[in-house]
């Protein structure tokens, strides 16, 4: 019962320390790719610690998990553990747990089911707006909507498409249109849907946990990031931060009032005044030290074992 409190007390220090610690990070909108790998890091950490939490206190409480859990192991290792004297509360415990597992599946598939819903509401608008012509192959990747409103956005799917309207490309000019759609190419390479997913998911299901709602928040702003850099790289950071302003200026996100994008302007004095990366030792050390957040449960959990065997 001790490891499985250790994994549970682990778990919530780390939801409730984490998101403070990653906040005073100065270095995240310098290096937005590692700031997410380590967001998932974190994230992962704490699934684990519950997840584990959750697996010894089943095999505490019911003989045939523990048969499961702990099929090959010696005596000794069993021993180690001490799972006869746990008592009522590691039922209690591995039934809370686990109902949050399934409530955390739950919240995933709705999350999941209602971006498909989305993206089939998209398609068929496409397809009202913008019909097939005789003899063109229907599904094609590129799509160009007549509209006042300059607008391009990637639609993600078995069927992946780039939406570009009229006023996009009266509004940009070559290298700024070849830098937007490199943007969203750039989403569509890293699959930040699905980072999208998984933290809405987690957010929406327990949003009195600090970290899950950090981590989407956090996921919505450092994807962006991510994918300005890509675009930068490739066409420049002034042809990209002109870019993001012909496509928004008529949106009123630089204006003083609050827009749901209120974060563009940060991300084109971003662009225009450029902060030296971290260098590439600073990112692999960053990187490694990130692994290693999820081996903390998994060392928690079997050092019991480890000893036992030693």
């Amino acid at each position: 019962m001790m490891v499985s409190l250790s994994l549970l007390l682990l778990g919530l220090l780390t939801a409730v320390l984490a998101p403070r610690l990653l906040a005073g990070a100065e270095w995240r909108d310098r290096e937005p790719v590692v700031a997410l790998w380590m967001w998932q890091c974190v994230v992962g950490a704490v699934l684990l610690s519950f997840a584990l939490a959750m697996t010894f206190s089943a095999a505490a409480a019911w003989h045939q998990v523990r048969g499961h859990v702990f099929a090959s192991a010696p005596r000794g290792v069993v021993e180690a553990y001490a799972l006869g004297a746990s008592g009522p509360w590691s039922a209690v415990l591995a039934v809370v747990l686990a109902g949050c597992g399934v409530w955390t599946g739950a919240m995933l598939v709705r999350e999941i089911h209602r971006a498909r819903v989305r993206r089939r509401q998209h398609r068929a608008e496409l397809l009202v707006r913008a019909p097939a012509l005789p003899g063109e192959e229907p599904g094609g990747r590129l799509v160009v909507l007549e509209g006042e409103r300059p607008d391009v956005r990637w639609l993600p799917g078995a069927q992946p498409r780039l939406v570009i309207t009229t006023a996009a490309l009266r509004r940009l000019e070559g290298r700024q249109l070849d830098a937007v759609v490199a943007h969203e190419q750039g989403h569509a390479r890293a699959r930040h849907d699905w980072l999208r997913h998984c933290s809405a998911a987690l957010a929406s299901g327990f949003p009195q946990v600090p970290v899950f709602a950090g981590f989407r928040d956090e996921m919505h702003r450092l994807v962006e990031l991510a994918a300005d850099d890509m675009a930068s790289r490739r066409f420049g950071r002034l042809t990209t931060a002109l870019a993001l302003v012909e496509l928004n200026e008529d949106r009123g996100v630089f204006g003083p009032s609050s827009a749901p994008d209120a974060g563009l302007p940060q991300r084109v004095n971003r662009l225009l005044a450029p902060v030296p990366r971290l260098s590439p030792a600073q990112r692999l050390r960053l990187t490694a030290t990130s692994a290693l957040v999820p081996v903390v449960p998994l060392a928690v959990a079997f050092v019991p074992g480890l000893r036992a065997l030693g």
